[in-house]
Formats: C-alpha cells, sequence, structure tokens
C-alpha cells in the first residue's frame, strides 16, 4: 500500500495553480490536507488576519471535501505538529509552498532537517511570487535597492507560465483527527467588530477569482489614470487574496495580460505585482526590515514625545483633516485602504506628527486584512524616507490638497466621515474655513461633532524638515 502524503497548506489556501499540490497528486500518494495554525509565528497575525483566516480556510474546506479530500487542522508550534502527525499517518513525505519571511525561513530550514532526518521526504514549493527573492540581480550580482530597474531586469526574464488548473479528483488518505476551526477564536466575538469586513470581503478561492474578474471586467481600463482617486472603483482589491494565496501571482499576470484595456492601463498595473515582488526581494536580503530602517542614520531620528494621544487620534480617525480621517476609518471598518491614502496618512504619522513609522506598521499589520510583512514594513519604510528608492524627506503630503486634488467632490470623505457629509464640496477638506452659518446648515460644530485639527500642518512640515536635516547634519558630521 502507498504511504500518504501530507500536503500543508499555509498562505497558499487554493487549489488552481497551487504548485505543491499539483506535484502531491502527481504522485499518486494519498493525500493528508494539513493547516498549522503556529501561535508562535513572528509577528503574531493581526485581528484582522485571523478573521480573514477563518473565513479562507472554510472556503478551503468546502473546496478540497468537494474532491474528496478532508481538511486536518492543528493547532501549535509547525514542527512538533509535523513530527506528531507523521507517524500518526505514516507519511512518507511532506510537500508545502514556501513563505518568504524571515522567521518562516529559518523554521522551514528546520523542518526540512527533522523530517529528512527521519527518512521524511520534504519538499517545498513556489506560488507566492512571480520570481524566487534573490532570483533578480544587477549585472554585478548585487541586490537592487530602486524598483526601475529591479522591474526592468525581471521583466528581461521569460515571462510566468501558464497557471496550472486544480484538479477535479484528489486521493485521499484516512483522515486523522482534526481540531475544530470554531475552537481556535479567530472571529471576534464580545464585542463583533467584523460586520465591515463581512459587508467588504469574500474570503476563499472563488471570491477571489470573482474579485478578479470584475476587475478585468470593469477596473483595468484607465486604471492608471483612476487608480489614485479612492472614490472611484478602479483598484484590484486583490492584496489580501493574494497574501492569503487564495489566488496567485501568475494567474493574476495571466488575466491582466489579456484584458481588453490600453497597453498603458496592464502595464501600470503589473508595475503593481512587480513592486509587491520587490518588496519581498528587499526582506531577503535585509531581514530586519520591519524594526529597523535602512538607512542606518535614522536610528538618530528625533521623534517627538507623545503621550499617546497623538496616535490615538491618528488611529481612530479623528486628526481633525477629513481626507487622514477617511483613510483611518476605512481600515478600521473594513480591514482595507486605499493606496493613495495609505501614503498619505503614514506621511501625516511620520512627517506631521514626528511619531515612529513602527508605530504605524504595528497598527496596520493589526488592522489590515492584507497584513504582509514584506510590504507593509517596506512601504511605511518608504513613507518614512529611510528604506530603499524611499520617497524623498521632503516630500511631506498635505492632505488638504491631496484631499482636494484626488476627492474633489468629497464621495470618499462623505463616506467615511459621514459627520461632514452635508458640508459643500468646497469646504469638506478644510471644514475649519466653512463660515459658521455653512457648518450650522451641514450640522457640524468643530470640536463636538467633529475634531479640531490636532496639529498646524505648515509648522508641523517645518518641524519635521529641521528633524530630517538634523539627521543629515549627524551623518556630515
Amino acid at each position: 500500500m502507498t504511504a500518504p502524503l501530507i500536503l500543508w497548506f499555509r498562505r497558499d489556501l487554493r487549489l488552481t495553480d497551487n504548485l505543491a499540490l499539483a506535484a502531491a497528486a502527481t504522485t499518486g500518494a494519498p493525500l493528508v490536507a494539513l493547516f498549522i495554525l503556529d501561535e508562535d509565528d513572528d509577528p503574531p497575525l493581526g485581528g484582522a488576519a485571523r478573521w480573514w483566516l477563518h473565513h479562507s480556510l472554510v472556503s478551503l474546506t468546502h473546496d478540497l471535501r468537494e474532491r474528496g479530500l478532508s481538511l486536518t487542522l492543528r493547532r501549535g508550534p509547525s514542527a512538533a505538529s509535523l513530527t506528531r502527525l507523521v507517524p500518526e499517518t505514516g507519511a512518507r513525505a511532506v510537500f508545502w509552498s514556501r513563505v518568504y519571511e524571515p522567521a518562516a525561513l529559518r523554521r522551514d530550514g528546520e523542518i526540512e532537517t527533522m523530517l529528512r532526518a527521519s527518512g521524511v521526504e520534504a519538499q517545498s514549493f513556489s506560488g507566492a511570487l512571480l520570481f524566487e527573492p534573490g532570483e533578480i540581480r544587477s549585472a554585478q550580482g548585487r541586490a537592487f535597492r530602486v524598483f526601475a530597474p529591479f522591474w526592468r531586469a525581471a521583466q528581461a526574464i521569460v515571462a510566468p507560465g501558464a497557471p496550472k488548473p486544480a484538479p477535479t479528483r484528489l486521493r485521499a488518505a484516512p483522515a486523522p483527527r482534526s481540531e475544530r476551526l470554531e475552537d481556535w477564536g479567530l472571529t471576534p466575538r464580545e464585542p463583533d467588530w467584523a460586520g465591515g469586513l463581512r459587508d467588504a470581503w469574500r474570503p476563499g478561492e472563488s471570491g477571489a477569482r470573482a474579485r478578479l474578474d470584475a476587475f478585468v471586467e470593469d477596473g483595468v481600463r484607465d486604471y492608471a489614470a483612476a487608480r489614485d482617486f479612492p472614490a472611484k472603483d478602479n483598484v484590484s482589491r486583490l492584496s489580501p487574496h493574494l497574501h492569503w494565496g487564495e489566488i496567485g501571482p501568475r494567474q493574476v499576470w495571466r488575466a491582466i495580460e489579456g484584458a481588453d484595456a490600453p497597453r498603458a492601463d496592464i502595464a501600470a498595473f503589473l508595475r503593481e505585482l512587480g513592486w509587491r515582488e520587490f518588496c519581498h526581494h528587499i526582506l531577503l536580503d535585509h531581514p530586519s526590515l520591519p524594526e529597523a530602517p535602512l538607512d542606518p542614520d535614522f536610528a538618530r531620528f528625533p521623534w517627538a514625545q507623545d503621550d499617546g494621544t497623538l496616535f490615538r487620534a491618528w488611529a481612530r480617525g479623528a486628526t481633525g483633516y477629513p481626507f487622514v480621517d477617511a483613510g483611518m476609518r476605512q481600515l478600521w471598518l473594513t480591514g482595507w485602504m486605499h493606496n493613495r491614502l495609505r501614503m498619505i496618512v503614514a506621511s501625516f504619522l511620520v512627517k506631521h506628527l514626528l511619531l515612529d513609522w513602527r508605530e504605524g506598521e504595528r497598527w496596520f499589520f493589526d488592522t489590515l486584512v492584507d497584513a504582509d510583512l514584506s510590504s507593509n514594513a517596506f512601504n511605511w519604510q518608504w513613507a518614512a524616507g529611510c528604506g530603499a528608492d524611499a520617497a524623498p524627506y521632503f516630500r511631506i503630503f498635505n492632505p488638504v490638497l491631496q484631499g482636494e486634488k484626488y476627492d474633489a467632490d468629497g464621495a470618499f470623505v462623505r463616506r467615511f466621515v459621514p459627520e461632514l457629509a452635508r458640508l459643500d464640496a468646497h469646504y469638506i477638506h478644510r471644514p475649519w474655513t466653512a463660515p459658521e452659518q455653512k457648518l450650522r446648515e451641514a450640522g457640524v460644530r468643530l470640536g463636538e461633532t467633529y475634531p479640531l485639527a490636532i496639529i498646524d500642518l505648515a509648522a508641523a512640515r517645518r518641524r519635521a524638515l529641521d528633524a530630517f536635516d538634523s539627521c543629515r547634519r549627524a551623518r556630515r558630521d
């Protein structure tokens, strides 16, 4: 009798174009499908990510069952869980998809060594990225620190291959004991704060495919011009599906390449896939990216002292700057934020409030359904001006001007800051300039129904530039 093979699902919660699954099915061995909730993960999952994982596992369980396979759930350190499950099942092989984070890579190496020492075949497969981290190098063999040459080099490589179809039937081994998903407590209960997430998202492979199809049909055309306007539906919202592996980047690439849209729009979106790849490649070369600035001079940056008041106002969307507040409330309500707003709220925290970028990074990691370690750390360092290909230190987004440019009629602000919904568009991004009569007519009482601005933008900008200059002078000295 053929010994079973354990197929260890991780962030590849799909059946289509899952290389580990395809390879496992090809062996002809009976399969044990496994997911381990490793609560020793570093960093641990945030609240929004835990909610997403619960529902994605529900979807995966359903999809596997339709093909004759049950999903075994175990909780605990991955190595210990596998050490117990291999003799339980009599498995002689374990296949899995790689996760490209420092702690995961270290753990995988240890697990691979452990399994092989026990006579168990161990194989890991790609699938989360178009290119393996470290594959894209300069002519001198060095890692890129700037995106444009990285992306040119990546595009010179053979285009990603065709996605592999999902298997129609899988050979199942006898199912071992499984824990109950409901007992893991991944979803909030008292209080249940996930109503906005349920309204906004459909986790799982079928939800990912539906989201991609809708974007190809209606969103790719005009993407290059419209993606910066948060009230428009010209962004893909695929990031959480990609993060959890409910859809693979090769599937997205192939679908976008075939979209009925101008080449400029297609190329603009594919660059966003490239940026995601770039973040992973940078993390591979700089494992301390989530904790330490890539620019070592930034370690001396004179952050402002805050008793928590300013950070709480920012996190709760109560800064008195409507475009910032709308973005932060979108995050809290839906677990996601439009990319234009991510840049603006990050710039506001780091440069106007002069608060450490790592505080914002941690908040995003806890509240984003697409909380990806590499993208989150890389993009916060980009916004702060201390990372690879970072925004210049003097680039400080003015949230009022940004709002007037990218939300001119105030549609986005009206949706997420409803206390300003009746205010004229002329004043909605700077309500403190509205005549008292206009405020009364709109039902707005500054400092009561909507907060006063927590900081003066002009003074904060001068302070930020002085702080950055002090770092530069220290470097020269």
